[in-house]
């Protein structure tokens, strides 16, 4: 069956590029973005771990570790990872998994059930500190992901993980936020100090809490 969110995700053991890892004890009380890529030495693939690289700082800031797999074997990843870091201009230090008997990839459903090489797609899930699934993306394999909107759907779990608001569409950090149904707008001022506004009784925003 497919992972659903709030599904715990399946815990593994597995050799990757940083040595042997226990899925779950590697995450400890961190987020996680685990993602898979079609294969290695292929130009999006490359484009989209030098990306992940780039972006380290962004991800740390939000506690966040970053898990790459494919099915290609480990000494493929290795050779790899020169590449990368010598086209995207960066240093890939986060772990890649080597999954060439696709046992993880299967457990997370990443395989093209229509592809004849059975690749792994582009797919993403974002795994909370509780091992939960919050959101998973599968991207087509001539399209590279935008991690900016990865990033942004972080901010927006992390803040709506700790606060009864939810994330308008479009909706970037230290922008207004659209409280929660569940609160009576005669509640709203002493949840939410910084004053509100209401546009109709259930569409309700205000400044981001945690800003």
């Amino acid at each position: 069956m497919a992972l659903r969110l709030g599904d715990e995700a399946p815990n593994f053991t597995a050799q990757t590029t940083e040595g042997e890892i226990n899925f779950h004890e590697w995450m400890g009380d961190n987020w996680v973005v685990f993602f898979s890529h079609p294969a290695d030495f292929t130009p999006v693939c490359t484009t989209e771990l030098g990306t992940v690289a780039k972006y380290r700082d962004k991800f740390e800031a939000r506690n966040v570790k970053t898990l790459a797999l494919s099915v290609d074997p480990l000494d493929s990843h290795k050779s790899w990872i020169n590449d990368i870091n010598e086209t995207q201009n960066t240093n890939v230090d986060y772990p890649i998994v080597a999954d060439p008997d696709k046992s993880i990839a299967t457990m997370y459903d990443m395989l093209h059930p229509n592809a004849l090489t059975n690749l792994t797609v582009r797919s993403v899930f974002i795994i909370g500190p509780d091992k939960k699934i919050k959101l998973t993306l599968t991207y087509p394999a001539s399209t590279g992901r935008n991690f900016d909107e990865i990033i942004r759907v972080i901010d927006s779990l992390q803040l709506t993980a700790n606060h009864s608001v939810a994330t308008p569409a479009n909706w970037r950090d230290g922008e207004d936020v659209v409280v929660s149904p569940a609160i009576a707008t005669e509640d709203i001022p002493e949840r939410f100090p910084k004053g509100h506004t209401v546009i109709k009784s259930y569409l309700r925003t205000t400044p981001q809490p945690n800003k």
